[in-house]
């Protein structure tokens, strides 16, 4: 699951120009950085938990070299690390479209924020929705979420969802949303 939010934020930072940006952080910790994948310097991984890097390849900035560096992102990093790296949004109102609901762990879940929408409360004052998605491994393909709290609103979720967000596969709690350091 989060090979999506990876996958997305990833080819979100490669087409808007910000391939520097790039980078992922393995279950282990290490930090696997596009520049280094593509400078040709490759993760050496032993024993599931050591890493050291090695400049095993020549220089590289394609797009091909740029998807076998998320191949391998994937196969090092979950959804533990993805919650390691981001930070907590503690206001609903603050999330945007690309922050993402986690619980890091073995298992752990994934989902991500993929369009916002308002619509009038029931107070006038304008209510802010969610669409969310999710994928499984590896990130093939997208599912938009259902609301099974509430129906009438599916596949839309108030983003002011309190302590618990509950969808079709997880339940997670306030303290599961994040975003990326620095947007």
């Amino acid at each position: 699951c989060a090979d999506l939010v990876i996958r997305l934020r990833a080819e979100y930072l490669w087409a808007a120009g910000r391939a520097a940006a790039i980078a992922f952080q393995f279950t282990s910790g290490d930090v696997a950085a596009w520049r280094q994948w593509q400078d040709g310097v490759r993760p050496v991984v032993q024993g599931g938990t050591k890493v050291t890097w090695s400049r095993t390849a020549r220089r590289d900035g394609s797009y091909a070299s740029f998807r076998r560096y998320l191949d391998r992102v994937f196969t090092y990093a979950g959804s533990r690390s993805l919650a390691r790296e981001l930070t907590t949004v503690a206001d609903a109102r603050r999330l945007r479209v690309g922050d993402v609901v986690v619980q890091g762990g073995s298992p752990g879940h994934a989902v991500i924020l993929i369009d916002v929408a308002q619509r009038p409360g029931p107070d006038g004052e304008p209510e802010r929705l969610w669409l969310l998605a999710q994928s499984y491994m590896p990130a093939q393909e997208i599912q938009i979420l259902e609301n099974p709290s509430d129906p009438r609103l599916s596949p839309w979720y108030p983003a002011a969802f309190g302590d618990v967000l509950v969808t079709p596969e997880w339940t997670f709690r306030a303290a599961d949303r994040m975003q990326f350091p620095g947007e």
